[in-house]
């Protein structure tokens, strides 16, 4: 959800007003992305609990039609996307720590 930006009242810095941008857009960014990194926890907790002879489906992307898939190959790379996220929502905490230091 993101929160509106309020505009700097008078006697107030151009650059506060982009300090209330900038965090209220960093911390949806990082609800945001929260939020994928929980989806893809139980993606890649589900396909890692499945039995080996179980059949696994990749959805063609803008569609609604399924094609078998290998399920360690599916694993690997919902994995890789978990990490993805996770570096990113840690680089957005990093850039938020160095602002504050600054």
């Amino acid at each position: 959800m993101l929160r509106g930006v309020e505009m700097p009242i008078r006697g107030t810095r151009s650059d506060d007003s982009a300090v209330l941008f900038s965090t209220d857009y960093s911390t949806a960014q990082k609800e945001e992305l929260s939020n994928k990194i929980k989806e893809q926890k139980i993606v890649v907790d589900e396909l890692s609990n499945l039995k080996k002879n179980r059949k696994v489906y990749r959805q063609q992307q803008n569609s609604n039609i399924f094609f078998l898939s290998d399920r360690t190959e599916m694993l690997s790379e919902n994995k890789n996307i978990l990490d993805e996220l996770k570096k990113e929502y840690q680089d957005i905490e990093n850039s938020e720590k160095t602002k504050i230091k600054k």
